[in-house]
């Protein structure tokens, strides 16, 4: 994944106080995952519907140590270099079937305590590499979209919110995502690869509305954002009043229906999203159009 040098958009939501941020919780997080994982009496049993405990918990390690030639002191090949062939053409859709599979294919490890001290020195890598880089420095990601280096952060983070989930859920045990945690997957990742390009990352053959659809989204943490949907565009604005679909929500609720693990409408019912505005009809069309694996 290698840095290049790229203006910052002027409404840029990447600032000093959520760079600061998403790394402590990529710190704090990482920590509450390996130590999940290591107390798991039994790592065969599963964690989401083709995953064990352990494959989750190998697949969130590889991603955090191929991440930690991420940063400017950061040199060499990718620690599992097998993903590298699938990065430029991944897809949402093509992603559970070629990437990820290759990734765990080529990293065996399936060990929790193995796992989880590789978890904690990548991710102690991850931030010690990137600890003098600029956070809106552009990192070309997976499909040829582009990302800033704390949008990176934002994803990592989110792996290890979501998959810290499954494994909670498979073993019976709590698992927290907090809110303020999981705004900046929003403002520094979602808004960020919008705004400085998704390549063929939601490629689909589904046509899109004429005249497009537009979706505020707002919450008390995050920055409020509208994003626009249109033939093979999308953008990321500021809200102008004039949106079809308004939606305001708990961030921690939106990601996990975002990534399928709660349905649109039991999220609706707790009241977690709330869906306005003058065409709330819309929402299935944007959401099919910008998903989440």
């Amino acid at each position: 994944m290698a840095k290049t040098p790229m203006r910052t958009a002027a409404a840029t939501r990447v600032t000093q106080e959520k760079w600061t941020a998403v790394r402590a919780a990529v710190s704090d997080c990482g920590e509450r995952f390996a130590a999940l994982i290591e107390s798991t009496p039994d790592p065969s049993v599963l964690a989401t519907d083709h995953w064990s405990v352990a494959e989750t918990a190998a697949h969130v390690t590889g991603v955090a140590w191929n991440y930690t030639v991420l940063g400017s002191a950061a040199t060499g090949p990718l620690p599992i270099p097998e993903v590298r062939q699938h990065m430029r053409t991944a897809t949402v859709d093509n992603l559970r079937t070629d990437l990820n599979p290759a990734q765990l294919r080529a990293y065996r490890e399936r060990d929790p305590a193995r796992l989880a001290d590789r978890l904690r020195s990548s991710i102690g890598e991850m931030l010690t590499h990137t600890a003098d880089d600029d956070p809106g420095g552009i990192v070309e990601w997976l499909g040829g979209s582009r990302l800033p280096l704390a949008g990176v952060f934002a994803h990592m983070m989110n792996e290890l919110h979501i998959h810290g989930r499954d494994i909670a859920r498979g073993t019976g045990v709590p698992w927290r995502i907090p809110d303020d945690e999981a705004g900046l997957f929003m403002d520094l990742f979602v808004v960020e690869i919008i705004r400085n390009g998704t390549g063929v990352l939601l490629h689909d053959d589904r046509p899109v509305r004429r005249g497009g659809i537009a979706v505020e989204f707002r919450s008390a943490h995050t920055v409020p954002v509208t994003i626009a949907l249109g033939t093979g565009v999308f953008r990321a604005e500021e809200p102008s009043g004039r949106a079809d679909v308004r939606i305001r929500f708990r961030p921690a609720a939106l990601n996990l229906m975002l990534f399928h693990r709660t349905s649109v409408v039991r999220t609706a019912l707790s009241g977690a999203v709330v869906v306005s505005g003058r065409r709330p009809w819309l929402l299935p069309a944007f959401l099919r159009k910008v998903r989440m694996p």
